[in-house]
């Protein structure tokens, strides 16, 4: 299942002097949100990695490794305007850091090992401090060994919120999470040849919060806000609400320009949904949400059961109504670079995955930059897809927009952080970087990350 393209129509608006390019594309700065003044809060918080024992899946205890003792992780909320500050400490036998995934924030805060930071060695403290620009849902987990860590159990959400929240009767927090079981443990070969070969490590148990019992109790007219994660190592998600009024109003964390159905979505590894979903007041019946990424294997993710005294449905404008440029003239634009993505043999794990033909096997001996792009100013890249595996790309730092499959102009009403590029398929995107430094880029299987399927973007700022 594929998520239905939308066609491109409508012109941008011209903006100032310059070239017919600079007239039509612009600079975009209100491309993004507003970013909210800093209101001066901060907010504190201890995080801490380490080995434990918990009961998950199915309710059996799981050794695990874990941020404050839990899986997922804690979800850090705070306000837009505010400014988040996390002491880490390492209680893992490995080194570590902590990656603020889909967060616009300062370069040296980005969490990748000798790019951004040393990484954090056992019983060391780093501290993360950034005010995000963007409300939305986000995640953290770690740019080392992220196979190994993630799998065993370091995530978690980061919800930035409206200054002025819209008014549900509820929000929940999904993260979806399959684990590779073998006789009531985590299986303890990591990158087989197996995983690296094929779409990744897909587990035999799919979670939702670490269980595979999710039932959620509903009344007749709440109105909740679904914030849906996929934390898993390869596996991507289509969630079907089935006859459930769903309204999907956030990628990755923004707004989409305007509320559309939330069925067909692809939720790659990394990505996130926000959800709109009110329950008909007239209904008693239970709802399930399915995965029929495979059609002929759907897997049921949760159950809503809907029961008790009807409550008044909360009224209020979608707030999905984000400022997303549709950028008619994109496609016209050169491309700035093109991302070739293929696989080879050799390397240390005997299978490489490569990027324009380079496998990037040590953050201590990065390879020079990929790209260099401007501060402020829109660029179009393309990524052509060699292989027959599928490849979730994300780029840290910044949002992009779909622009184009295999040369098919599509017009998708929101912003991105990861896309899913199919098996021999050519995607185009857009973006205008607001952040200067140095970029991880890379393929969010994480096996496929592990065995070389990164590298680095450079943003410079402009020249006077």
């Amino acid at each position: 299942m594929r998520f239905a393209p939308f066609v491109l129509l409508a012109c941008v608006a011209c903006r100032g002097g310059g070239s017919p390019e600079d007239r039509e594309l612009g600079e975009f700065r209100g491309a993004y949100p507003e970013t909210e003044q800093p209101t001066g809060v901060v907010r504190s918080f201890e995080i801490v990695a380490a080995p434990t024992s918990l009961p998950l899946v199915d309710g059996k205890q799981l050794e695990v490794w874990a941020y404050n003792g839990q899986v997922p992780g804690p979800t850090l909320r705070i306000k837009l305007g505010e400014t988040l500050r996390v002491r880490f400490t390492n209680k893992l036998p490995q080194e570590t850091t902590i990656h603020w995934h889909g967060v616009r924030l300062p370069n040296a805060m980005d969490g990748v090992p000798y790019i951004t930071q040393k990484p954090v060695q056992p019983d060391e403290t780093f501290v993360y401090e950034f005010t995000p620009k963007d409300a939305g849902t986000f995640w953290f987990h770690p740019h080392v060994r992220a196979s190994e860590q993630v799998e065993r159990g370091l995530y978690g959400v980061l919800v930035v919120e409206d200054a002025s929240p819209p008014p549900y009767s509820r929000e929940l927090v999904w993260v979806v999470d399959d684990w590779l079981l073998k006789d009531g443990a985590i299986y303890p070969a990591f990158n087989t040849r197996h995983d690296l070969a094929m779409d990744g490590r897909w587990g035999n148990a799919i979670t939702i919060n670490g269980r595979t019992d999710t039932v959620v109790k509903v009344q007749p007219g709440e109105r909740l806000r679904l914030r849906m994660l996929n934390s898993s190592n390869g596996r991507v998600y289509a969630p079907d609400f089935g006859d459930l009024d769903a309204k999907l109003i956030a990628v990755d964390g923004l707004y989409l320009r305007e509320p559309i159905a939330a069925r067909g979505f692809e939720l790659a590894p990394g990505n996130r949904i926000d959800v709109d979903v009110t329950f008909d007041k007239s209904t008693t019946a239970p709802f399930e949400v399915v995965d029929r990424f495979f059609a002929r294997r759907p897997n049921t993710l949760a159950r809503f059961e809907v029961e008790g005294p009807l409550v008044a449905t909360p009224q209020f404008a979608s707030p999905a109504r984000g400022t997303v440029p549709r950028w008619s003239g994109a496609l016209s634009a050169p491309i700035a670079h093109t991302f070739r993505l293929d696989v080879q043999s050799g390397g240390p794990f005997g299978i490489s995955w490569t990027i324009d033909g380079m496998a990037f096997m040590d953050h201590q001996h990065a390879m020079p930059p990929a790209a260099t792009l401007t501060r402020g100013r829109f660029v179009r890249l393309r990524f052509t897809n060699a292989s027959p595996r599928i490849h979730p790309i994300h780029i840290h730092g910044m949002f992009f927009r779909l622009l184009a499959r295999n040369g098919q102009p599509v017009d998708e009403p929101f912003f991105r952080d990861t896309v899913l590029i199919h098996a021999r398929e050519e995607v185009d995107v857009g973006l205008v970087p607001t952040d200067a430094g140095t970029w991880m880029l890379h393929c969010h299987i994480l096996e496929h990350a592990e065995a070389g399927m990164m590298t680095t973007i450079d943003v410079v700022e402009p020249v006077p």
